[in-house]
């Protein structure tokens, strides 16, 4: 009963997890930037993986896509690259664990495919926020970069909270198949210690 109590709580804390990290890939504040007037902010730039725009007071946006991902920064490239995988890898994951996750002869695969889908992948995705997150602080604090500065934006805080939440699911689950491990190896040390026994017996 434990152990599938571990499992279930494993598997709530990926699937939130891979929630929250799907969510930051059509959000659009990345990062963000305000031009502020005398009395009131005139203009809001805001950024994503996928388009930049401005807002103004009034609350129009005027956005830009990018035209191609080749002509973006390789950091920008990586930064997609790494979510999308990230959101991809978890999504197999959660298919094949609702699909074929409790097939006892499976239990080693189980173990190998939930320790590097969920696990991995949450860091991969912490790594890829946190590149994104150092390249807005970098040219925020640098005093010599003249082009508009940006401050980090709520997608980020999501993505790193998701991806948190892949890590610590992937964990556990660790810690449920190896709890799951456990307890085959003492029902099949107290199978042989019965037959034993009925043998001793049927030999007397």
């Amino acid at each position: 009963m434990g152990h599938m109590a571990t499992e279930i709580v494993a598997f709530l804390l990926s699937v939130s997890g891979w929630i929250l990290v799907s969510s930051t890939l059509p959000m659009d504040h990345w990062k963000v930037s305000s031009v502020d007037g005398t009395v009131i902010t005139t203009a809001t730039f805001w950024s994503n993986l996928w388009k930049t725009c401005v807002t103004d007071s009034t609350g129009v946006s005027n956005c830009k896509e990018f035209p191609s991902m080749l002509a973006l920064d390789g950091e920008c490239v990586c930064v997609c690259v790494c979510v999308s995988v990230c959101v991809l890898l978890l999504c197999c994951c959660v298919i094949y664990y609702l699909d074929g996750g409790k097939v006892c002869t499976l239990r080693v695969c189980v173990c190998v495919c939930l320790y590097v889908i969920f696990l991995v992948p949450g860091l991969c995705c912490i790594t890829a926020c946190s590149i994104y997150a150092h390249r807005i602080t970098t040219d925020f604090f640098d005093p010599l970069f003249i082009a508009q500065k940006f401050e980090l934006g709520g997608a980020l805080f999501i993505g790193w909270a998701g991806s948190v939440l892949c890590v610590l699911g992937g964990l556990v689950f660790c810690l449920s198949l190896s709890e799951g491990f456990t307890i085959g190896q003492s029902t099949q040390r107290a199978q042989r210690d019965s037959t034993r026994r009925f043998e001793r017996n049927a030999y007397v």
